[in-house]
């Protein structure tokens, strides 16, 4: 199984980024899918995800209508969408898929048997 992440770079504050992670010897439509980030000093938090194969959808407090999780399971690859994008948004986004992705409070886990390798986002002027 492998999980390729890309479209992470350099963006000015209030820009926008779409990240892809594409999926290989598993089939996304059967698992639920979630988008993690870590910045430099601090621990992996959950960014939004897909509980299950077929939902609920959940996004962390901070980006809420600003980024947007989607999948298309013919492609077997999923997206995550990031509009105004702010300097504490910088961190390392790492896709990630499993039978279930749990939640606390609202907050995707960061556990899951699929892991991408990660690609840098840096919000910078």
């Amino acid at each position: 199984v492998q999980l390729v992440e890309s479209g992470g770079g350099q963006v000015q504050p209030g820009g926008s980024l779409t990240l892809s992670c594409a999926a290989s010897g598993i089939a996304l439509a059967d698992y639920a899918i979630g988008w993690f980030r870590q910045a430099p000093g601090k621990a992996r938090e959950g960014v939004s995800c897909i509980s299950h194969s077929e939902g609920p959808t959940y996004y962390r407090n901070s980006v809420k209508g600003r980024f947007t999780i989607s999948r298309d399971n013919a492609k077997n690859t999923f997206y995550l969408q990031m509009n105004n994008l702010s300097p504490e948004d910088t961190a390392v986004y790492y896709c990630a898929a499993d039978l279930v992705i749990s939640t606390l409070h609202g907050n995707c886990i960061p556990e899951a048997d699929y892991w991408g390798k990660g690609t840098l986002v840096t919000v910078s002027s």
